[in-house]
């Protein structure tokens, strides 16, 4: 019998989902940008949109409990066929390349340990003896979801509590060594040269990044204990998430003045600890970051078989990613997801790619699938007729359309370039299920528009 996810579980996989590499990097990658108002007005943005968001899944969950792994299934019965896919299609690339990143920056991290002037080893998690070391990972991983969601989901536990140590211990030690003159020190920004709401807008995908992952309780819905512990997990972990970075990034800005923040090396918060404890410090921090990313990456490994596997039920993946193993676990999802994986990672060490080039591609990929959530709850607000249902459904929706534009055109032309191979997928499980409805118009006709504007679009990004 399959074993069920209680709330503790639900919110440490949320919580563990959203709080990977990012943080730890968060103090150098904000002040690159920012300046202390800005990232306020930018942290102040992004916790309003974000808990529109979770307050939507919390809301949705509730009003549509027969509709698992939300990200797809809502998209699906408030859009359509084909959006519905694309949601699934936009989430599981998503999850992917952010897997990727996670193996990426593991072993990035380790080269503060193993790697110097003359002799690298890991670098920047792009050279042979990482590509080893991440592969390695990586089928382990495997290995532990394939034996259930739930054993994966206690082992997730224990890394989340884990992690939260170190984090903890910075905050605190921040707080006491925190100066007032150097936090206030050019708080506008004058000397960047750069207006405070372009700064503000630069942030976007930062502080997007570090909350993707909001919707992990209501992506594996179908294996919680009891419905209503899936809104509360995201609420809870959104909380705990917003108040950590808001902390972390402020903080870091009364240590040392924005200009000499900027220029650290990442993950920066490790040389920050150098400067409130010493040496140790540094261990301290590139232990926390390995062990958080690990609980992250096996968050995001559940998450990526998920969607998928979802999706092939009710017909808008191809028939194989639906088989399961005798532990209920979603095994050829999770074969095809990490075979894509360990493809991107030979490819990462071929290119000689960075975490900070996944990152963009990874935040770029999940803006659809997050928008057509508020989307939603706006259909079912009208159904239902309610107006406070409708306002949080606008605020999510106005959050999605925010990040869409703050992305800028040409991200947003390489995330129309990656979502036209998933067109094919989607006409070849269309043609697997001859039992169901054919597409209709509008469906042809957003293909085509779609694939008129990738050839342009590929065209643009090449040069």
């Amino acid at each position: 019998m399959e074993k069920k996810l209680g709330l503790t579980s639900l919110t440490a996989l949320v919580l563990s989902s959203m709080v990977g590499a990012g943080v730890f990097s968060l103090p150098q990658n904000m002040a690159q940008i920012g300046s202390p108002a800005a990232l306020m007005i930018g942290w102040g943005i992004t916790g309003i949109g974000i808990l529109f968001l979770a307050t939507s899944l919390l809301l949705l969950s509730r009003l549509r409990p027969d509709l698992d792994s939300g990200i797809f299934t809502y998209a699906r019965e408030g859009f359509g066929e084909l959006v519905g896919f694309c949601s699934a299609w936009g989430y599981w690339f998503c999850a992917i390349i952010a897997n990727v990143s996670y193996l990426v920056i593991v072993f990035a991290a380790l080269s503060f340990f193993t790697d110097t002037e003359h002799s690298v080893i890991f670098g920047d998690g792009n050279t042979w003896q990482s590509l080893i070391g991440e592969s390695i990972l990586l089928w382990f991983v495997h290995g532990l979801v394939l034996r259930g969601v739930q054993t994966a989901a206690g082992v997730n536990l224990l890394a989340t509590l884990a992690k939260l140590l170190p984090l903890t211990l910075f905050i605190i030690l921040a707080v006491i060594a925190f100066k007032m003159d150097v936090f206030s020190f050019d708080f506008s920004g004058i000397e960047m040269g750069v207006p405070v709401w372009q700064q503000v807008k630069d942030t976007m995908l930062i502080t997007l990044w570090v909350f993707i992952g909001v919707e992990g309780a209501v992506v594996v819905s179908a294996r919680a204990r009891r419905r209503k512990d899936i809104g509360i997990a995201t609420i809870l972990a959104v909380i705990s998430a917003l108040g950590v970075y808001v902390l972390v990034t402020l903080l870091s800005l009364g240590l040392v003045t924005r200009p000499e923040l900027a220029a650290m090396r990442n993950p920066s918060m490790a040389t920050l600890m150098v400067g409130l404890m010493g040496s140790s410090g540094e261990i301290v921090i590139v232990a926390g970051l390995i062990i958080s990313v690990c609980g992250a990456y096996l968050s995001w490994t559940i998450m990526a078989a998920e969607v998928p596997f979802i999706a092939s039920l009710h017909g808008s993946f191809p028939k194989v990613f639906k088989k399961q193993n005798s532990q209920k676990a979603p095994a050829s999802s999770l074969w095809i997801t990490n075979g894509a994986v360990q493809l991107a990672l030979v490819l990462i060490w071929l290119s000689g790619s960075n975490y900070n080039t996944l990152l963009s591609i990874a935040s770029e990929m999940i803006l659809v699938p997050y928008f057509l959530v508020g989307a939603f709850l706006v259909k079912v607000a009208f159904q239902r007729g309610s107006r406070a249902l409708l306002s949080i459904a606008l605020g999510s929706c106005i959050y999605g359309l925010w990040l869409l534009y703050a992305s800028g055109l040409m991200n947003l032309l390489l995330s129309i370039v990656l979502y036209v191979p998933g067109l094919l997928v989607f006409l070849y499980a269309r043609r697997q299920n001859q039992e169901r409805v054919p597409l209709t118009v509008t469906e042809k006709s957003t293909i085509v528009v779609l694939f008129l504007i990738a050839l342009p679009s590929t065209w643009q990004l090449m040069h």
